[in-house]
């Protein structure tokens, strides 16, 4: 029926109220018969009572749907059957926005639920608060690993923990990034971080990306160390080697009897002395340079797969003797004795080699030395860790000693620590330290989990 409408319901009750009121008016003005006025009064009364209540009826409908609107209670439903015949299209409709809001709300949910699993599936930590008050409104769970912190209320918290990271993030601007550095496990680890800002409801958010870039920064810097290792030794050979040669030459002149006939005892022997000291330094250097050139010859690998076990009583076999030698106690740990590795045997055994040499030059003056030969699996990692109670290193050592050409020995190369860099990187894994000063230092070698 055309009166099922709200608009003509309201319409109509108008309608009656005003024929109501100007039926009054006429009685009592122009007709003057105020006894009719028992009828109409009542009626306008009546008119007016009605539309207060069928507004307030409409009013309340609004009111409940406001109010589900307000606490997000889309599941709400306003029965339509027995609602009075006026409000009918006004529930059917509050019904048909709550099923769209329904629909919007189990979308944004879907969404919100799959961006979060690809936030919290990605390696980048990423921390989100609000700028203003520091308060955090998202943290996922790579930024607690990487910076190891479990929990954060405010961005402020961060500086109890990591002062210096704090107030790095803090100086770091929208769309800028930097390199920082922090200490995990007595471990160095570089983090890119980048920054950048939204808004929303009316607050400024500051979203802060942190990128652990460690693993590609030393390949990067061992690609670079190469290219400069190549030059050197190519120059060094090139000008050393000559100067060796004429060594050998003049020194065959000094034989010579046309020669030794024309000076004196003294200074032949001055001439030969010289020649001697040249010769000598020439060779030193060329030796020198040549166990650099070392560095550049490993580019691929002959992998095999072996049990750890057996790495490890062929290192046992073959280190006993010096060990003995110096009272060193060499402790193997393996709790699966089933573990295989996937790796060039002899450059992994030249890596282990120099490992333990150098863990028994840090060991030999304690009173109680000792050395760990460990290896186990962690997550999607294999790890072997050589582990000494040796002298330590001074923390601004630990991001030096890969470096070519540095070494904390004054007989050393700084060629062995370079080399095992190298051949990790070859087999796509790292190598890092954990050292204390005066406690001992451990060297961790990271290797894919062979499938």
């Amino acid at each position: 029926m055309i009166f099922n409408r709200y608009e003509w319901r309201l319409v109509l009750r108008v309608a009656l109220l005003f024929l109501a009121i100007t039926a009054t008016v006429l009685v009592i003005f122009e007709l003057r018969q105020y006894l009719f006025m028992v009828i109409t009064i009542p009626l306008v009364v009546y008119s007016v009572l009605d539309l207060i209540r069928f507004n307030k009826k409409a009013q309340d409908e609004v009111n409940q749907f406001v109010e589900s609107i307000h606490y997000r209670d889309f599941s709400r439903h306003f029965d339509v059957r027995k609602a009075p015949t006026e409000l009918k299209p006004l529930r059917k409709g509050f019904n048909d926005i709550n099923t769209t809001f329904k629909v919007i709300s189990r979308e944004r949910e879907t969404q919100y639920q799959y961006l979060q699993k690809i936030l919290e599936l990605v390696d980048t930590g990423i921390v989100s608060y609000e700028q203003e008050t520091g308060e955090i409104s998202w943290i996922n769970e790579a930024f607690k690993t990487l910076i190891g912190i479990p929990y954060l209320k405010t961005i402020h918290s961060l500086e109890k923990r990591e002062a210096v990271l704090y107030h790095d993030v803090m100086k770091l601007k929208a769309g800028e990034g930097n390199i920082m550095t922090i200490t995990r496990d007595q471990q160095q680890v570089k983090m890119l971080v980048t920054a950048s800002v939204m808004r929303s409801e009316d607050k400024l958010y500051k979203l802060i990306a942190f990128q652990n870039v460690s693993e590609a920064l030393d390949e990067t810097e061992s690609k670079a160390w190469s290219k400069l290792l190549n030059v050197m030794t190519h120059e060094i050979m090139n000008s050393v080697a000559p100067i060796s040669s004429l060594a050998d030459t003049l020194k065959n002149r000094l034989a010579d009897p046309e020669l030794t006939d024309r000076l004196q005892n003294i200074d032949l022997e001055d001439i030969g002395l010289g020649i001697d000291t040249i010769k000598r330094r020439s060779d030193g250097l060329l030796k020198f340079t040549e166990s650099y050139r070392s560095l550049n010859k490993i580019t691929k690998l002959d992998l095999t797969r072996m049990l750890v076990r057996d790495m490890f009583e062929n290192l046992n076999t073959l280190m006993t003797p010096s060990l003995e030698k110096k009272n060193i106690e060499l402790d193997i740990i393996l709790r699966d004795p089933a573990l295989t590795i996937e790796a060039d045997v002899n450059l992994l055994d030249q890596v282990l080699i120099n490992l333990l040499v150098n863990a028994i030059e840090a060991v030999k003056d304690r009173e109680e030395p000792q050395i760990i030969l460990q290896a186990e699996q962690q997550g999607g990692k294999l790890l072997v860790k050589v582990i000494d109670n040796g002298v330590g290193m001074p923390p601004e050592l630990l991001d030096k000693i890969f470096i070519p050409f540095f070494s904390t020995r004054k007989t050393g190369t700084g060629i062995g620590l370079s080399l095992c860099k190298q051949i990790m990187l070859l087999h796509k894994g790292n190598i890092q330290v954990q050292s204390t000063e005066g406690k001992g230092s451990a060297f961790i070698m990271t290797f894919p989990v062979a499938s």
